[in-house]
């Protein structure tokens, strides 16, 4: 697709199955939005005006959710970074989602961009610069895990196991008591306008509804197993960075932002008071703010003559 066709693109398609949007700014920096685990490109609604001023941004939804077709059994994708063998239950890894956007990025003739990243997002963007570093001005790391310790990480990967089983709503429940402060959840039941955005924990619980199953228990287990390949990054992650996490997000913790950060030369490092694992969804505008500040120090400094 050539540059003068992407001006305002709405639920379009790639090759590979992939669905974007493209907004903002046509002639400004880019910047791709990448989801959580069992979410879709809707999560980044609330955020998207804020970016849209000054960059263009291409969101999309990962393999296998929200509009995005499942991911093929093709050789390509059959094993997991790090594994002589492969993983017979899914083709995903974090290499193929990393993969996923550089595909989205050579179909809309873009050479770089910067990467926002959620949870599982803040896994690819860092996997896309280990693997492609010429395609990634700038990271943002939201609530991404890393190096969890032996209890954390038998948890994460006994909910994996437990969603393999076919069925992604099994864990929904005890997630959204991890993901939202409980004075957010007891304001689920209130009765909400006609304009009003639905409440965050309804959002994700339809948005869990439309993942493919298989698709959600590859992804599930590279949220569980990919953290291994990130930690002390080879090839290091040298381009400038923003690790940002809450500070009761028992998932991706601040201990854990904290080693990201160090992890890479530079990086800046943000906790927030009180939140949980969605605070994005809960509170956008304490996210979107720090993250617009970044990208505009960062990208649009680098794109000015």
């Amino acid at each position: 697709m050539s540059p003068g066709d992407q001006n305002t693109l709405r639920a379009q398609r790639t090759p590979d199955g992939t669905c974007f949007d493209v907004t903002g700014n046509p002639q400004a920096p880019v910047i791709v939005l990448i989801h959580g685990l069992g979410l879709c490109r809707e999560l980044w609604t609330q955020h998207l005006p804020a970016l849209e001023q000054d960059f263009r941004v291409i969101n999309y939804d990962l393999f296998g959710h929200g509009d995005s077709d499942p991911l093929t059994d093709s050789p390509d994708n059959c094993c997991h970074k790090g594994e002589s063998e492969p993983k017979a239950a899914s083709p995903a890894s974090l290499s193929v989602y990393a993969k996923q956007i550089v595909n989205l990025l050579d179909y809309l003739s873009i050479n770089k961009a910067a990467l926002v990243g959620f949870s599982i997002g803040g896994m690819i963007n860092r996997r896309v610069v280990m693997d492609y570093p010429h395609r990634v001005s700038s990271l943002v790391i939201l609530n991404s895990p890393h190096e969890r310790g032996e209890k954390l990480q038998q948890q994460v990967e006994s909910r994996a196991k437990q969603v393999g089983n076919g069925d992604p709503m099994a864990t929904l429940p005890d997630a959204l008591i991890r993901w939202f402060t409980k004075d957010y959840l007891d304001l689920r039941d209130q009765p909400v306008g006609k304009n009003s955005i639905l409440h965050g924990a309804d959002r994700v619980s339809r948005w869990r509804q439309q993942v493919e199953s298989k698709s959600y228990a590859g992804a599930a287990w590279v949220l569980a197993n990919g953290v291994r390949e990130l930690i002390k990054p080879q090839p290091p992650i040298e381009c400038p960075a923003l690790v940002l996490t809450a500070e009761n997000d028992t998932g991706s913790t601040s201990a854990m932002s904290q080693a990201i950060a160090a992890e890479i030369e530079g990086a800046e490092l943000i906790l927030l008071p009180h939140l949980q694992h969605l605070g994005l969804l809960e509170q956008p505008e304490i996210f979107t703010n720090p993250v617009v500040d970044f990208l505009r120090r960062h990208e649009l400094q680098e794109s000015t003559p």
